[in-house]
């Protein structure tokens, strides 16, 4: 194909979505360009689905502006979208004396940060909320508004709602060159050339290799592994909150927590690698965790691990997101997004925004009536299709026949069984697919083209 567009946006991830859906919401012709077979095919198909207030990002930085502005207006859509949200809290827990020293110093920097109702809690109110957590723990800081959600239904929304205002998503269509002539962008790409006004280059652990298009890059993509352990659904009653650690310089550290789909999960590790593509699990870092796990609430020795995953973050050279434009060059830099890219992606949409109108022109006013696209539900505690009867096929999680036939249908169909996977759950519970993914492969027989 080749078309013109007012905005082309590189990377369908959940920050490409979310500034895809936002100038399309604004009247601008919009095409997003995802290299992979499906959306959310790189670094946002897997992390730990947390919705963060930023009380321990940096102050004053790119990456709190952009949280606390992306988590407002989540709670402002959220309805309308059905997307979910279980209220957990979360708790930065001690497990030593120089932990517990720590303490107040994140009290103080959530405060600094305009998260006011976070405090401290004496071991003896912790033991109260969380009586599974081991005697170890000695006391922690409570974040009330530090909340669970589902990490692939919010961009697939952003996805639809971009759609039904006139965008156009194109899978399978890498970007490998691009051209700046005049006032416009020639961009070559797996579905043919894209022409367009303004290039805004989202594409996550591919960044500055895209970005050496415009410039040469003045940041390095290093991407960070974080390995994650999922327990069986019985593990999910011994938690309330989110237990956060104490945080080190390099990383926020393991987590625990419950999922919107019912389990408990303990992660990410970090692990800096030059692979942009490939986040392998290995045994022994899963052990670890799992033996981490045990040793925080110790009544998760006697739980099954129902799945294991791996995602890669973005990490950068930098400290701090890196939102820029190039106004000489029509183009805007959203760079080096890392684990807090989930709850900042509709802050980071609404920076970018306003990075256009200061350079390139005021937006379009907002349709007098807007589109909203409600998704289907995936979370538990809400009503699902299985509860109101039909044909159940993966019976771990389950997924109906009805389902499965929506998601390989619509206007951004599933492009391959991994995006069928995350539009469904389907073949994600105990038994990882083992009795149902013949039926599964039958159903979406002929839907991918061959991709697996």
């Amino acid at each position: 194909m080749e078309q013109r567009f007012d905005i082309a946006v590189i990377g369908g991830g959940v920050v490409g979505l979310a500034v895809l859906r936002r100038f399309a919401m604004a009247g601008l012709k919009c095409v997003l360009l995802e290299r992979g077979s499906d959306i959310l095919s790189g670094a946002s198909k897997g992390n730990s689905a947390l919705l963060h207030t930023g009380f321990d990002a940096p102050p004053k930085s790119l990456e709190l502006r952009c949280m606390k502005a992306g988590y407002a207006e989540y709670l402002r859509i959220r309805q309308k979208l059905y997307l979910p949200l279980i209220e957990s809290t979360a708790i930065v827990v001690a497990w030593d004396d120089a932990e517990l020293a720590a303490l107040p110093a994140i009290v103080e920097k959530a405060h600094k940060n305009g998260i006011a109702d976070v405090r401290a809690i004496s071991q003896t109110e912790l033991r109260l909320k969380e009586p599974e957590l081991a005697k170890l723990a000695l006391g922690g800081v409570l974040v009330p508004g530090e909340h669970i959600i589902d990490a692939w239904s919010a961009p697939l929304a952003y996805a639809h709602q971009a759609l039904a205002h006139g965008a156009t998503i194109l899978r399978n269509a890498e970007v490998t060159d691009g051209e700046f002539a005049g006032d416009e962008w020639t961009l070559a790409s797996g579905q043919g050339k894209i022409t367009a006004h303004v290039v805004i280059n989202a594409a996550g652990n591919f960044g500055d290799l895209v970005e050496a298009m415009a410039r040469p890059s003045p940041f390095a993509i290093k991407p960070r592994k974080g390995q994650f352990v999922v327990f069986d659904k019985p593990a999910h009653k011994l938690l309330r909150a989110i237990i956060l650690p104490v945080p080190t310089a390099r990383t926020k550290g393991v987590v625990l927590f419950r999922t919107a789909f019912g389990n408990l999960a303990i992660g990410p590790t970090a692990e800096d690698q030059d692979e942009r593509e490939i986040a392998a699990c290995d045994q022994d870092t899963l052990r670890r965790l799992r033996l981490r796990a045990s040793v925080m609430v110790p009544a998760l020795a006697k739980v099954d691990v129902s799945a294991t995953y791996a995602g890669l973050r973005p990490a950068s050279d930098r400290k701090d997101y890196i939102i820029e434009a190039l106004r000489d060059r029509n183009w805007i830099t959203v760079g080096g997004i890392r684990s807090t890219g989930l709850t900042a992606a509709l802050g980071i949409a609404d920076y970018a925004s306003q990075l256009y109108a200061k350079n390139f022109g005021k937006l379009p006013k907002k349709p007098a009536e807007q589109v909203w696209t409600p998704v289907p539900n995936l979370s538990e505690g809400r009503i699902r299709p299985y509860m109101m009867g039909g044909e159940i096929l993966c019976h771990c999680e389950h997924v109906t026949r009805g389902e499965i036939e929506a998601a390989l249908a619509g206007p951004l169909p599933a492009g391959d069984m991994g995006g069928l996977k995350r539009r469904t759950r389907a073949m994600m519970g105990r038994c990882q697919g083992f009795y149902c993914s013949a039926h599964i492969a039958d159903i979406s027989k002929g839907h991918f083209d061959g991709k697996p």
